[in-house]
Order: C-alpha cells, then sequence, then structure tokens
C-alpha cells in the first residue's frame, strides 16, 4: 500500500464539495453584495487609470519631452516598463498552456486568475511601444495594409518584431482564456435563471455562445482547448524571446549578446510567477479560496520560481564570465560601470533581490509560509523591474565615446505614467473579481469528481 499524503501535498481540502465549490466560486459573481474593501480598492485602482489617461493626455500634447529620455539614453521607463509588464504577463499563459499540455492538476485551481492576469499585463505593456514612438497617431503604419502611399512596415526593425509578437500573443491569450471560459458562464447563465436574476441570466446566456453541456459540446469544447493550447505554448517561449532580441542585434555593450533570449523568457517566468504569488494570497483569503487554492499551489509556484531565478542569476554570471573572457574592454567596463558606476545601487538592489533574497525557497517551511511568500515575491518583482533599468539606462548612459556620456533619472510624468498601468491592470482586476468566476467551475467539479473516487 503507498503511503497516505500529508495535508500540505493536497492539490484541494479534505471533504471539499461540489455545492462549496459553486457557493464560493459562483457565489462571489451572483449572491456576494459588493463590500467596502472591494470599492475602496477599486477606487483606488480607477484613480490611478485617471492618472494614467492625463499622463497620456499631456504627453499627446506635449511630446515624449516631458520623459526624462535624452541622448544618450534614449530609451527610458517606456521600454523598462514594456519588458516588465510582457514579462509579467507570461505566468498565465505557461500555467494555462504548458502545463495543460503536461497533464498538471494544480494548474485548475489557478488557471482562469493566470490567464485573466495575462491579459491585463498584455495590455499595460502594449501601451508604452506606441506612446514611446512620438507620433502615436501613426502607429497603425507598422501593420503591413495596402495603401496608397505605398508604405510597408520595415521588418529589421525590433519595433516591427514586438507589434507583431505581442498582438499574437495578446490574441491567442484572449481566445484561449474566452474558450476556456464558455462553460462557466453557462453555469452562470443557470444558476442566475433560477435565482430569478433574468437580466443577468441573458447577459451570461449570450456570451456562453449557446452552451449546452451536451457530450457534443464537450467533445468540440475539449478539442478546441487542446488546439488552442498548443498554438499558446510556442508563444511562451517566442514572445519574451523576441523581445530579448530587440537589445541583442543592437551593439551596445551588455546588449550584444546571445543569452538574451533565453535569459529573458526564464526572467519573465520568474516574474510572472511572483505576480500570482502577489496576486493569489491575499485573493484567497480575501474570498475564503483556501480550499481549492491549498498551500501546495502555492508551493509549487514558488518552485518554478525557484528553478527560474536560478536561470536568471545563472545568466548573470555568464555575463560576468564573457566580459571576462572575451578580453572586449567595453564589456569589462561595462560590469565595472554596473558595480561601482552612478546607477551601482539598483545594480546591487536587484542582485539582492533575485540572487539572495530568492534562496529562502530552498526551504519547504519558507514555500508555506504565506507571508514569507509574499514578501519574497514583492522583492522579486522590484529586483525584475531594476534588472530592466540597469539594463536599459546603464548600458546607453557611458556609451563608447567620453564625450558622449550623460545621466537619465525618471521625471514625474515617468512615475505618473508606470502608476497609471498599475491603475489599469487593478481595475481591470477588480471587474474580473466581480463579474467572472476566479476559479474554473466546471474543471474543478471533474477534478473533485475524481479526488472523490480515489478517496472514497
Amino acid at each position: 500500500m503507498s503511503e497516505p499524503r500529508s495535508h500540505s501535498d493536497e492539490l484541494l481540502a479534505p471533504g471539499t464539495t461540489v455545492p462549496e465549490l459553486d457557493h464560493a466560486v459562483a457565489g462571489a459573481v451572483l449572491e456576494r453584495k459588493i463590500r467596502r474593501g472591494w470599492i475602496f480598492g477599486f477606487f483606488i485602482a480607477f484613480s490611478l487609470l485617471m492618472l494614467l489617461l492625463a499622463s497620456i493626455g499631456w504627453l499627446f500634447i506635449k511630446g515624449v519631452g516631458i520623459w526624462g529620455i535624452n541622448v544618450p539614453v534614449a530609451w527610458g521607463f517606456a521600454i523598462i516598463n514594456f519588458v516588465w509588464w510582457i514579462g509579467i504577463g507570461h505566468a498565465g499563459t505557461f500555467i494555462s498552456a504548458i502545463l495543460l499540455l503536461l497533464h498538471q492538476q494544480w494548474r485548475t485551481s489557478i488557471n482562469r486568475f493566470t490567464e485573466a492576469m495575462t491579459l491585463f499585463a498584455v495590455a499595460c505593456a502594449g501601451l508604452f511601444p506606441i506612446l514611446h514612438l512620438g507620433r502615436p497617431e501613426y502607429c497603425y503604419w507598422l501593420t503591413p495594409y495596402p495603401n496608397t502611399m505605398g508604405l510597408w512596415p520595415q521588418w529589421r526593425s525590433p519595433l516591427v518584431w514586438d507589434v507583431f509578437a505581442v498582438s499574437t500573443y495578446a490574441t491567442v491569450s484572449l481566445v484561449f482564456w474566452y474558450i476556456g471560459l464558455v462553460p462557466d458562464l453557462g453555469v452562470l447563465r443557470d444558476r442566475a435563471f433560477q435565482q430569478g436574476k433574468i437580466f443577468r441570466a441573458k447577459i451570461f446566456g449570450i456570451f456562453s455562445l449557446g452552451w449546452r453541456g451536451s457530450a457534443k459540446h464537450w467533445e468540440h469544447y475539449h478539442r478546441v482547448y487542446l488546439i488552442l493550447g498548443g498554438l499558446a505554448a510556442p508563444l511562451v517561449i517566442s514572445v519574451h524571446s523576441i523581445v530579448g532580441m530587440d537589445f541583442a542585434v543592437g551593439i551596445v555593450p551588455g546588449w550584444h549578446s546571445t543569452i538574451f533570449p533565453p535569459f529573458f523568457v526564464a526572467g519573465a517566468i520568474y516574474s510572472g510567477f511572483a505576480m500570482v504569488l502577489t496576486l493569489l494570497i491575499p485573493v484567497r483569503a480575501i474570498y475564503g479560496l483556501k480550499p481549492f487554492i491549498t498551500d501546495n499551489h502555492l508551493d509549487k509556484a514558488a518552485k518554478v520560481m525557484l528553478a527560474t531565478g536560478t536561470m536568471v542569476w545563472f545568466g548573470y554570471y555568464c555575463e560576468l564570465f564573457m566580459a571576462w573572457y572575451s578580453g572586449d574592454g567595453f564589456e569589462r567596463f561595462l560590469v565595472w560601470n554596473r558595480a561601482a558606476g552612478p546607477y551601482a545601487p539598483a545594480y546591487w538592489m536587484l542582485i539582492l533581490c533575485n540572487t539572495i533574497i530568492i534562496q529562502a525557497l530552498w526551504f519547504k517551511w519558507v514555500r508555506h509560509h504565506v507571508v514569507a511568500l509574499f514578501i519574497i515575491s514583492i522583492f522579486a518583482n522590484i529586483g525584475m523591474w531594476l534588472e530592466r533599468y540597469v539594463i536599459v539606462v546603464v548600458s546607453l548612459h557611458r556609451d563608447f565615446l567620453p564625450s558622449s556620456w550623460g545621466s537619465y533619472h525618471g521625471t514625474r510624468w515617468d512615475w505618473a505614467t508606470f502608476a497609471g498601468t498599475f491603475g489599469l491592470f487593478f481595475t481591470l482586476l477588480f471587474l474580473f473579481i466581480r463579474l467572472i468566476p476566479m476559479i474554473s467551475i466546471t474543471e474543478m467539479r471533474e477534478f473533485i469528481t475524481e479526488k472523490r473516487k480515489e478517496d472514497p
């Protein structure tokens, strides 16, 4: 006989039933009243969203001169924040697509939440390349459409690569998320109709696309869901590889490195899972989802963080080693400038966050301590933003010629735009929590049924 598993190794709290699931997940949408905490949080998020709109409006009026970009640092907060936000969105696609293809059951409780997080992060990321154009009203020139001017995109430009990579990523992620949502919308439609909430039932009925839960519907659903998973899985690798290539194709020291594509992918998954933990820990406590999102889910997410964080640390080591081994004076100067130059505090802070603090996750008791996990995840997000800051700013502010050296600091409008994207992200997140099931009801029903058969 096999040894019994401890509660900490379970993906579901013992004794959890389908009615409890429906009450916790569907009830949060249909029955739970709007609480003051939700209103307060939504007010703060919406206020930051208004700050974003004000910042963008002033940018359109005055131009990119309101930002801190200059010569030689022509890339600033816009590119830093673009790379950071697009990286955060990677955890959702990784959990939904790759873990689906690998038949990992622990994704079931968190895939819906992380997929939504992906969409909101991509929405924030997609703003920055457009705003950084200087003439954002002509952003449609980046797409290949028939026109009388004979104007076509410059395919050798990394900006064009980003447009196609991010738009493809956003489209596939949106379709993948919506297809997985259709059966749950059918559940909400039926539940709302039973409760006499006819208007809500009609709304959910429209978006459920006539779902009836028949065998034919389930057959088509699983087929399409698997195909979309297969399409989305390569995007986890390709999208941030292309973002890494934006830097790697340049000749600037600190960018011209073949390790950037895999290094950026590892960093994206690392920061994405850090954001997953940052958001899941308070949400599961507030909405009573601990029976469905157990400590084991947090433990596995922390293990993925540890693995990808180790890859990031290895990337830092490779940069140091290759600067020494290559004998390139410019690369060696860059390493020294990062460690002892004017931006050294940012460099050492990212080393602290991404290589030292993360080592605590080797210990199981840390991975099962929600407060410790929450703090570590916040430090990881800060560290990954600082990493992008160091890659962009420190590589540019001291160019090949000392006569062109300069300094860069974000202006209040840089910070306002960055803070405003948090407003966009959390406004969408608060609406998602209120209007859509945070956990896949149908997948969890199936999982609970299977567990009851295994453990009668």
